[in-house]
Order: structure tokens, then sequence, then C-alpha cells
């Protein structure tokens, strides 16, 4: 029998790897996409999996849609990787946040206890929901939370939801507390993929610099490909659980930045300018997870280093800056 699946934010950076990885095991893949003025299905044409996925109209916010799609599609696995999902404009739009990052799941969960409780259900959890306290410098799941930004605040929601319908309703639903993951997919606002753009503009282009907030904060930084890997692995066991998703190594900004213009020859301190605009109002210093539960239970483990990570990164981004500049 083939295996059915749904995946919330298919045409996000995580959906589509994930869509990708679903997809090459046989599965049949469907898509929840929330209706937009412009294009959103780039990142699975990268991947050249658009036209094995089926999309189906879809929002978090709408439990309904929810309901009719789980019906149409009758789904073995349901992965909700949805959500308003950039920290900073968390900020500035914390109750659209709150509706589709916390509330959205809970419009998941629900769905499912009506139409289906056998279904498997997977929510992506976030480090961002541990706010980095000093005194707990390494993060597992045992570690307590105190997310510092309305987005880890909807997360945590989410996340204690999901536990909450699997003891209530016993409900499989698996949680996954990804620590940043990163590739040439990733969204523009995102740090890692303005360095390495800016790093392709100032190198092709003629940008003259960079403008960055706290470049000492250190994040535990990871592959998307090989992350999604973990969540479906997730799903594939007995019972459902929590799972620290992490590279077990932290570095901070300035030193990915410096990977980073040092690929293509250039010394990030000519370019990189602090700027306090980008800072948050309230920062995480510190995000470094402990992957070892993942690699015992589920047999998982980090493939790509940040060097590999990055270079990568950059590798796409001057390919991306090469075709505009040959455009024009």
């Amino acid at each position: 029998m083939t295996k059915v699946a749904i995946i919330t934010g298919i045409t996000g950076q995580d959906g589509a790897y994930l869509a990708k990885l679903l997809s090459d095991k046989g599965y049949k893949v469907y898509g929840l996409l929330a209706r937009r003025a412009t294009a959103t299905t780039w990142r699975l044409e990268y991947l050249n999996v658009l036209d094995k996925v089926t999309l189906l109209e879809g929002d978090l916010t709408d439990v309904t849609s929810i309901i009719r799609a789980i019906e149409e599609a009758k789904p073995d696995e349901f992965y909700n990787l949805g959500a308003q999902s950039f920290v900073a404009t968390s900020w500035r739009q914390p109750q659209l946040t709150a509706q589709s990052t916390g509330v959205g799941a809970l419009n998941c969960l629900e769905a499912i206890r009506i139409c289906n409780p056998k279904i498997k259900y997977y929510q992506a959890s976030t480090s961002e929901m541990f706010g980095g306290m000093p005194e707990y410098p390494i993060q597992s799941e045992k570690t307590p939370f105190h997310p510092r930004s309305p987005y880890g605040v909807s997360k945590l929601f989410a996340h204690w939801m999901t536990i909450n319908y699997r003891e209530s309703f016993n409900i499989f639903g698996a949680c996954g507390i990804l620590f940043n993951h990163e590739s040439p997919l990733r969204g523009i606002e995102f740090v890692t993929r303005k360095v390495t753009d800016a790093v392709a503009r100032i190198k092709l282009a003629g940008q003259k610099d960079l403008h960055l907030g706290n470049i000492d904060a250190k994040r535990d930084w990871g592959f998307a490909g090989d992350y999604v890997e973990a969540m479906w692995l997730m799903l594939q066991q007995e019972n459902p659980d929590v799972y620290v998703v992490a590279t077990g190594r932290t570095t901070t900004v300035r030193d990915m930045c410096k990977i980073a213009f040092e690929h293509v020859g250039l010394d990030y301190e000519k370019y990189v300018v602090v700027d306090p605009k980008f800072y948050r109002p309230a920062e995480v210093d510190l995000l470094l997870g402990d992957p070892k539960k993942a690699e015992n239970i589920l047999g998982w483990k980090a493939k790509t280093s940040l060097e590999e990570l990055i270079t990568m990164m950059v590798d796409a981004d001057l390919k991306r800056v090469e075709n505009e500049l040959k455009v024009k």
C-alpha cells in the first residue's frame, strides 16, 4: 500500500525538502497551499518535485479547510511545517504569528481528532522555545523553556498542544525541536541566506557592505536536507515522543560570516557593518542542541558540516547572481 502524507508549509524550505524525501520513498504527497498574490512554488521547482505533489487549497487559520484536505487526501502521516517563521516579524505581527504558528497547530490536531485520530502527526517545534538561558548552555529535551519572542511563545503553545492531544485523545503526536537549519532554499530574510546572498553580490555585483545586528549571537546551524529525515523517522517509531534535532556545535554569526566571505577570497571585516536597527527587542544569545536522543533512538545524525553548508549556500547564490547579471 502506498503511504500518503500531507505537508503544511510545503512551499517553504523544509516543506520542499520533505516533499522530495517522501516522494523519493514512494509516498503520495499532498501539500496545503494558502492562496497568495504571488507564486510560491519555486522551491519545489528547484528540487524538481513540483510535478510529484498534489497541492490542496487550505489555510492553517481555517480548520474547515484542513478537514477538507484530510478528507480528500486520507493521509497516513501529517507534517505541520506551516508557520509565520521569521522571528523578527513576530514582534511586528504578534497576532498573525500566534494565529498561524500557534492556533494553526491546534487546528491541525483538531481536524485529525475529528477526521481520523489514527493519523500520525508531526509538529515542527523549535529551539526558539528555549530562549537561550545562560544557566542551560546546552539544550536537550529536558531543558526548561523560556521563549523570548512571540514566535517562540506561539511555537511553545503548538508544542504543548501536541503533547496534550497525545495524552488526551491518544493521537500519535511527535515533536521535533529543530535547531537552526539552513540551505540554498532559505528565505533571504534569514541571517545565513542574507549573508551568503550579500557575499555573492559583493563579489560579483558591486554591493558595498552587509548590515547585520548582533554578530556575536551563537547558533547551532545544520542543513535542512538532513533535518527532514529526522522528521520522517519520528513518525516511523512505535510511540510518539519529543526529539531535539541539532548538530551539537554552536558558532557565532561573526564566524559564519568569516566562512562565507573566505570562500570567495574576501575579508568579512571589510564589509560587515553592525547596525543597531537589526537588534531584537529580546535577544537569544546562545543556542546549542544536544542530539543524543535522536542519535540513540532514531539513528539520526547530522551529515553536513557548517563549512559545507555555508559554501553550498554561497555557491548557489553566486549562480543566482550570475544569472541575474546575464539577464540584465
